[in-house]
Protein backbone atom coordinates (compact mmCIF):
# COMPACT_ATOMS: atom_id res chain seq x y z
CA UNK A 1 0.00 0.00 0.00
CA UNK A 2 0.99 3.62 -0.23
CA UNK A 3 0.00 6.34 2.18
CA UNK A 4 -2.88 5.02 4.27
CA UNK A 5 -5.13 7.53 6.04
CA UNK A 6 -5.72 4.90 8.71
CA UNK A 7 -2.03 5.11 9.66
CA UNK A 8 -1.11 8.82 9.54
CA UNK A 9 2.49 9.59 8.73
CA UNK A 10 3.17 6.16 7.23
CA UNK A 11 5.53 6.37 4.28
CA UNK A 12 5.22 4.83 0.85
CA UNK A 13 6.11 1.18 0.52
CA UNK A 14 4.78 0.15 3.94
CA UNK A 15 1.87 -2.24 4.24
CA UNK A 16 -0.32 -3.51 7.04
CA UNK A 17 -1.25 -7.20 7.17
CA UNK A 18 -1.80 -10.15 9.51
CA UNK A 19 0.26 -13.28 10.12
CA UNK A 20 -1.67 -16.26 11.50
CA UNK A 21 -0.68 -19.09 13.83
CA UNK A 22 2.10 -17.34 15.75
CA UNK A 23 2.24 -19.01 19.18
CA UNK A 24 -1.54 -18.83 19.36
CA UNK A 25 -1.78 -15.28 18.01
CA UNK A 26 -2.95 -13.59 14.85
CA UNK A 27 -0.23 -10.96 14.62
CA UNK A 28 -0.71 -7.59 12.98
CA UNK A 29 2.44 -6.27 11.33
CA UNK A 30 3.64 -3.24 9.43
CA UNK A 31 6.30 -4.20 6.92
CA UNK A 32 8.47 -2.73 4.19
CA UNK A 33 10.96 -4.23 1.74
CA UNK A 34 8.69 -7.19 1.02
CA UNK A 35 8.77 -6.85 -2.78
CA UNK A 36 11.32 -8.41 -5.08
CA UNK A 37 14.11 -10.77 -4.11
CA UNK A 38 14.40 -12.19 -0.61
CA UNK A 39 16.20 -9.87 1.81
CA UNK A 40 17.57 -10.28 5.34
CA UNK A 41 14.84 -9.89 7.94
CA UNK A 42 14.90 -7.10 10.54
CA UNK A 43 12.34 -7.53 13.32
CA UNK A 44 11.43 -4.38 15.28
CA UNK A 45 9.95 -4.96 18.77
CA UNK A 46 8.19 -2.04 20.47
CA UNK A 47 7.77 -1.21 24.15
CA UNK A 48 5.14 0.52 26.31
CA UNK A 49 2.86 2.30 25.47
CA UNK A 50 3.81 1.79 21.87
CA UNK A 51 2.74 -0.15 18.79
CA UNK A 52 4.14 -1.39 15.51
CA UNK A 53 3.29 2.16 14.43
CA UNK A 54 6.06 3.49 16.69
CA UNK A 55 8.58 2.33 14.04
CA UNK A 56 6.87 4.26 11.23
CA UNK A 57 9.84 6.60 10.69
CA UNK A 58 12.43 3.83 10.19
CA UNK A 59 10.54 1.07 8.35
CA UNK A 60 10.86 2.31 4.77
CA UNK A 61 14.40 3.74 5.09
CA UNK A 62 15.68 0.41 6.47
CA UNK A 63 13.98 -1.33 3.56
CA UNK A 64 15.73 1.09 1.20
CA UNK A 65 18.99 -0.07 2.78
CA UNK A 66 18.26 -3.62 1.60
CA UNK A 67 16.24 -5.30 4.35
CA UNK A 68 12.81 -6.86 4.80
CA UNK A 69 11.63 -4.89 7.83
CA UNK A 70 8.76 -6.08 10.03
CA UNK A 71 7.24 -4.39 13.08
CA UNK A 72 4.53 -6.35 14.93
CA UNK A 73 1.91 -5.24 17.40
CA UNK A 74 3.09 -7.50 20.22
CA UNK A 75 0.97 -9.67 22.52
CA UNK A 76 -1.85 -7.63 24.07
CA UNK A 77 -1.24 -4.61 21.83
CA UNK A 78 -2.98 -3.00 18.91
CA UNK A 79 -4.51 -5.19 16.23
CA UNK A 80 -2.85 -8.44 17.25
CA UNK A 81 -5.47 -10.84 18.58
CA UNK A 82 -5.57 -14.22 20.31
CA UNK A 83 -4.25 -13.28 23.74
CA UNK A 84 -6.33 -13.67 26.89
CA UNK A 85 -5.71 -10.94 29.47
CA UNK A 86 -6.82 -13.33 32.22
CA UNK A 87 -3.98 -15.74 31.32
CA UNK A 88 -1.13 -13.91 33.03
CA UNK A 89 1.36 -16.71 32.39
CA UNK A 90 1.14 -16.08 28.64
CA UNK A 91 2.54 -12.58 29.20
CA UNK A 92 5.76 -13.78 30.85
CA UNK A 93 8.84 -12.62 29.02
CA UNK A 94 9.84 -16.14 28.00
CA UNK A 95 6.52 -16.51 26.16
CA UNK A 96 6.90 -13.07 24.54
CA UNK A 97 10.22 -14.41 23.22
CA UNK A 98 8.37 -17.43 21.81
CA UNK A 99 6.04 -14.98 20.05
CA UNK A 100 9.02 -13.33 18.36
CA UNK A 101 10.61 -16.63 17.35
CA UNK A 102 7.27 -17.87 16.06
CA UNK A 103 6.84 -14.76 13.94
CA UNK A 104 10.27 -15.21 12.35
CA UNK A 105 9.30 -18.76 11.38
CA UNK A 106 5.82 -17.75 10.19
CA UNK A 107 7.40 -15.17 7.90
CA UNK A 108 9.41 -17.96 6.31
CA UNK A 109 12.80 -17.16 7.81
CA UNK A 110 15.22 -19.07 9.99
CA UNK A 111 17.27 -16.00 10.91
CA UNK A 112 16.60 -12.34 11.75
CA UNK A 113 18.25 -9.19 13.06
CA UNK A 114 16.43 -8.09 16.23
CA UNK A 115 15.86 -4.50 17.30
CA UNK A 116 14.01 -3.90 20.56
CA UNK A 117 12.96 -0.66 22.21
CA UNK A 118 12.01 -0.17 25.89
CA UNK A 119 10.36 -3.42 27.11
CA UNK A 120 10.91 -4.68 23.56
CA UNK A 121 14.63 -4.53 24.34
CA UNK A 122 14.10 -7.05 27.14
CA UNK A 123 12.05 -9.28 24.82
CA UNK A 124 14.78 -9.07 22.18
CA UNK A 125 17.37 -10.10 24.74
CA UNK A 126 15.28 -13.04 25.94
CA UNK A 127 14.63 -14.08 22.34
CA UNK A 128 18.34 -14.13 21.59
CA UNK A 129 19.08 -16.26 24.64
CA UNK A 130 16.17 -18.59 23.89
CA UNK A 131 17.50 -19.46 20.42
CA UNK A 132 20.70 -17.65 19.39
CA UNK A 133 20.80 -19.58 16.12
CA UNK A 134 17.90 -17.43 14.91
CA UNK A 135 19.47 -14.06 15.73
CA UNK A 136 22.01 -12.53 13.37
CA UNK A 137 22.49 -9.40 15.45
CA UNK A 138 20.84 -7.62 18.36
CA UNK A 139 20.16 -3.92 18.86
CA UNK A 140 18.74 -2.86 22.19
CA UNK A 141 17.34 0.62 22.59
CA UNK A 142 16.59 2.80 25.62
CA UNK A 143 16.48 -0.09 28.12
CA UNK A 144 19.70 -1.99 28.89
CA UNK A 145 19.32 -5.76 29.14
CA UNK A 146 21.23 -6.86 32.24
CA UNK A 147 20.17 -10.51 32.25
CA UNK A 148 17.19 -12.83 32.46
CA UNK A 149 14.56 -13.44 35.07
CA UNK A 150 15.08 -10.29 37.12
CA UNK A 151 12.26 -7.87 37.88
CA UNK A 152 13.50 -4.33 38.23
CA UNK A 153 11.61 -3.51 41.41
CA UNK A 154 11.29 -5.87 44.35
CA UNK A 155 8.85 -5.77 47.24
CA UNK A 156 11.72 -4.79 49.55
CA UNK A 157 12.64 -1.88 47.32
CA UNK A 158 9.09 -0.62 47.24
CA UNK A 159 8.89 -0.85 51.03
CA UNK A 160 12.02 1.31 51.16
CA UNK A 161 10.55 3.79 48.67
CA UNK A 162 7.36 4.05 50.72
CA UNK A 163 9.45 4.86 53.78
CA UNK A 164 10.80 8.01 52.12
CA UNK A 165 9.35 11.44 52.78
CA UNK A 166 7.26 11.93 50.77
CA UNK A 167 6.48 8.23 50.17
CA UNK A 168 7.31 6.99 46.67
CA UNK A 169 6.70 3.88 44.57
CA UNK A 170 8.34 2.38 41.49
CA UNK A 171 6.36 2.77 38.28
CA UNK A 172 6.66 -0.96 37.52
CA UNK A 173 5.09 -1.73 40.90
CA UNK A 174 2.24 0.61 39.95
CA UNK A 175 1.84 -0.82 36.44
CA UNK A 176 1.75 -4.35 37.89
CA UNK A 177 -1.02 -3.40 40.31
CA UNK A 178 -4.71 -4.18 39.97
CA UNK A 179 -5.87 -0.58 39.50
CA UNK A 180 -3.50 0.74 36.84
CA UNK A 181 -5.50 -0.51 33.85
CA UNK A 182 -8.63 1.30 35.01
CA UNK A 183 -6.57 4.37 35.90
CA UNK A 184 -5.13 4.69 32.40
CA UNK A 185 -8.27 3.99 30.40
CA UNK A 186 -10.25 6.24 32.73
CA UNK A 187 -7.70 9.06 32.80
CA UNK A 188 -9.60 12.23 33.85
CA UNK A 189 -7.90 14.23 31.08
CA UNK A 190 -8.85 11.64 28.44
CA UNK A 191 -6.62 9.08 26.75
CA UNK A 192 -5.20 11.48 24.16
CA UNK A 193 -4.06 14.08 26.69
CA UNK A 194 -2.74 11.38 29.01
CA UNK A 195 -0.62 9.90 26.21
CA UNK A 196 0.48 13.33 25.01
CA UNK A 197 1.70 14.25 28.50
CA UNK A 198 3.33 10.84 29.04
CA UNK A 199 5.18 10.93 25.71
CA UNK A 200 6.18 14.56 26.30
CA UNK A 201 7.45 14.01 29.84
CA UNK A 202 9.75 11.18 28.71
CA UNK A 203 11.09 13.02 25.66
CA UNK A 204 13.93 15.50 25.19
CA UNK A 205 11.27 18.23 24.99
CA UNK A 206 10.70 18.02 28.76
CA UNK A 207 13.31 20.14 30.61
CA UNK A 208 13.57 17.65 33.49
CA UNK A 209 15.34 15.17 31.21
CA UNK A 210 18.19 17.47 30.18
CA UNK A 211 20.39 16.30 33.07
CA UNK A 212 19.75 12.55 32.76
CA UNK A 213 22.74 10.82 34.32
CA UNK A 214 23.94 7.69 36.08
CA UNK A 215 22.63 7.34 39.62
CA UNK A 216 25.12 7.23 42.50
CA UNK A 217 23.76 3.91 43.77
CA UNK A 218 20.77 1.60 44.01
CA UNK A 219 19.21 2.63 47.33
CA UNK A 220 15.71 4.05 47.61
CA UNK A 221 17.23 7.52 48.10
CA UNK A 222 19.25 7.09 44.89
CA UNK A 223 16.24 5.91 42.88
CA UNK A 224 14.20 8.84 44.20
CA UNK A 225 16.46 11.05 42.06
CA UNK A 226 14.63 9.70 39.01
CA UNK A 227 11.73 11.75 37.62
CA UNK A 228 8.24 11.05 38.93
CA UNK A 229 7.29 9.05 35.84
CA UNK A 230 9.78 6.41 37.04
CA UNK A 231 9.58 6.73 40.82
CA UNK A 232 6.09 8.06 41.46
CA UNK A 233 4.56 9.66 44.51
CA UNK A 234 2.77 6.93 46.45
CA UNK A 235 -0.99 7.03 46.04
CA UNK A 236 -0.82 9.09 42.83
CA UNK A 237 -1.81 7.53 39.49
CA UNK A 238 0.23 7.83 36.31
CA UNK A 239 -2.39 10.08 34.64
CA UNK A 240 -2.21 12.35 37.70
CA UNK A 241 1.59 12.25 37.63
CA UNK A 242 1.93 13.47 34.05
CA UNK A 243 -1.11 15.79 33.90
CA UNK A 244 0.72 18.94 35.12
CA UNK A 245 3.24 18.47 32.30
CA UNK A 246 0.82 18.44 29.37
CA UNK A 247 2.51 20.59 26.73
CA UNK A 248 0.84 23.80 25.66
CA UNK A 249 -1.06 24.04 22.35
CA UNK A 250 1.96 25.84 20.87
CA UNK A 251 4.32 23.12 22.09
CA UNK A 252 2.07 20.43 20.64
CA UNK A 253 1.93 22.22 17.30
CA UNK A 254 5.73 22.45 17.26
CA UNK A 255 6.23 18.76 18.08
CA UNK A 256 7.34 17.44 14.70
CA UNK A 257 8.24 13.97 15.99
CA UNK A 258 4.67 13.30 17.23
CA UNK A 259 1.95 15.30 15.51
CA UNK A 260 -1.57 15.52 16.87
CA UNK A 261 -2.69 13.31 13.99
CA UNK A 262 -0.13 10.66 14.91
CA UNK A 263 -0.98 10.93 18.59
CA UNK A 264 -4.63 10.46 17.65
CA UNK A 265 -3.76 7.06 16.19
CA UNK A 266 -2.28 5.93 19.51
CA UNK A 267 -5.29 7.27 21.39
CA UNK A 268 -7.75 5.47 19.13
CA UNK A 269 -5.89 2.17 19.34
CA UNK A 270 -5.52 2.19 23.12
CA UNK A 271 -9.05 3.48 23.49
CA UNK A 272 -10.23 0.45 21.55
CA UNK A 273 -8.05 -2.23 23.16
CA UNK A 274 -7.50 -0.59 26.57
CA UNK A 275 -4.29 -1.07 28.53
CA UNK A 276 -4.60 -4.34 30.46
CA UNK A 277 -2.82 -6.50 27.90
CA UNK A 278 0.24 -4.22 27.82
CA UNK A 279 0.21 -3.85 31.60
CA UNK A 280 0.18 -7.63 31.92
CA UNK A 281 3.80 -7.56 30.75
CA UNK A 282 4.59 -5.82 34.06
CA UNK A 283 2.22 -7.95 36.13
CA UNK A 284 3.89 -11.08 34.78
CA UNK A 285 7.20 -9.90 36.25
CA UNK A 286 5.69 -10.61 39.67
CA UNK A 287 5.15 -14.30 38.83
CA UNK A 288 7.69 -16.96 39.74
CA UNK A 289 10.81 -16.52 37.66
CA UNK A 290 10.48 -17.69 34.08
CA UNK A 291 12.62 -20.61 32.98
CA UNK A 292 15.93 -19.00 32.11
CA UNK A 293 18.05 -20.15 29.18
CA UNK A 294 20.90 -22.43 30.21
CA UNK A 295 23.56 -19.95 29.03
CA UNK A 296 22.86 -16.41 30.27
CA UNK A 297 25.35 -14.80 27.89
CA UNK A 298 24.46 -13.19 24.56
CA UNK A 299 27.06 -14.19 21.98
CA UNK A 300 25.79 -12.43 18.85
CA UNK A 301 26.93 -8.96 17.71
CA UNK A 302 25.12 -6.48 19.96
CA UNK A 303 24.80 -2.72 20.30
CA UNK A 304 22.86 -0.25 22.43
CA UNK A 305 21.19 2.96 21.25
CA UNK A 306 19.43 5.52 23.44
CA UNK A 307 18.64 9.19 23.72
CA UNK A 308 21.08 11.29 25.72
CA UNK A 309 18.10 12.79 27.58
CA UNK A 310 16.72 9.43 28.70
CA UNK A 311 16.72 8.53 32.38
CA UNK A 312 15.64 5.03 31.33
CA UNK A 313 19.28 4.21 30.60
CA UNK A 314 20.05 4.63 34.28
CA UNK A 315 16.89 3.45 36.03
CA UNK A 316 18.50 0.08 36.81
CA UNK A 317 21.80 1.11 38.43
CA UNK A 318 24.68 -0.81 36.90
CA UNK A 319 22.48 -2.27 34.16
CA UNK A 320 24.29 -0.67 31.23
CA UNK A 321 27.67 -1.80 32.54
CA UNK A 322 26.45 -5.34 33.22
CA UNK A 323 25.00 -5.58 29.73
CA UNK A 324 28.22 -4.38 28.09
CA UNK A 325 30.76 -6.20 30.24
CA UNK A 326 29.02 -9.39 31.40
CA UNK A 327 25.91 -10.33 29.43
CA UNK A 328 26.92 -9.43 25.88
CA UNK A 329 30.20 -11.07 24.88
CA UNK A 330 30.30 -9.36 21.46
CA UNK A 331 29.19 -5.91 22.54
CA UNK A 332 29.93 -3.31 19.89
CA UNK A 333 29.30 -0.19 21.96
CA UNK A 334 26.65 2.31 23.02
CA UNK A 335 25.43 5.37 21.15
CA UNK A 336 23.67 8.11 23.12
CA UNK A 337 21.97 10.41 20.65
CA UNK A 338 21.77 14.14 21.46
CA UNK A 339 18.39 15.87 21.57
CA UNK A 340 16.54 12.61 22.10
CA UNK A 341 14.73 11.26 25.13
CA UNK A 342 13.12 7.87 25.62
CA UNK A 343 11.35 7.71 22.23
CA UNK A 344 14.63 7.84 20.35
CA UNK A 345 13.52 6.24 17.07
CA UNK A 346 10.66 8.73 16.85
CA UNK A 347 12.50 11.80 18.15
CA UNK A 348 15.72 11.36 16.13
CA UNK A 349 15.02 8.75 13.43
CA UNK A 350 17.82 9.86 11.10
CA UNK A 351 20.51 9.32 13.74
CA UNK A 352 19.00 5.96 14.67
CA UNK A 353 18.82 4.92 11.01
CA UNK A 354 22.43 5.88 10.38
CA UNK A 355 23.64 3.77 13.30
CA UNK A 356 21.37 0.83 12.54
CA UNK A 357 22.41 0.79 8.88
CA UNK A 358 26.12 0.82 9.76
CA UNK A 359 25.69 -1.95 12.33
CA UNK A 360 23.53 -4.16 10.12
CA UNK A 361 25.93 -3.79 7.21
CA UNK A 362 28.75 -5.06 9.42
CA UNK A 363 26.90 -8.12 10.78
Amino acid sequence: MGQDVEFPGLGEGIRSRFVDDVNGLRVHILESGYRGSRRPLVLLLHGFPELAYSWRKVLAPLADAGFHVVAPDQRGYGRTTGSDVSDLMSFRTDNLARDALGLVRALGYDRAHLVGHDFGSVVAGWTTLADPRVVGSLTMMSAPFAGVGLAKSSADLNDALRALSPPRRHYQHYFAGTSSGADLIGAPQGIADFLRAYFHMKSADWPGNADARELPGATAHDLALLPRYYVMDAGVTMPETVAPHLPSPRERADCAWLTDEELGFYAREFGRTQFQGPLNWYRALTLPRADAPTDPRIEVPTQFIAGQCDWGIWQTPGGLRTMAEVVCTRFGGSLLIPDAGHWVQQEQPLAVLAQLSRFLDET
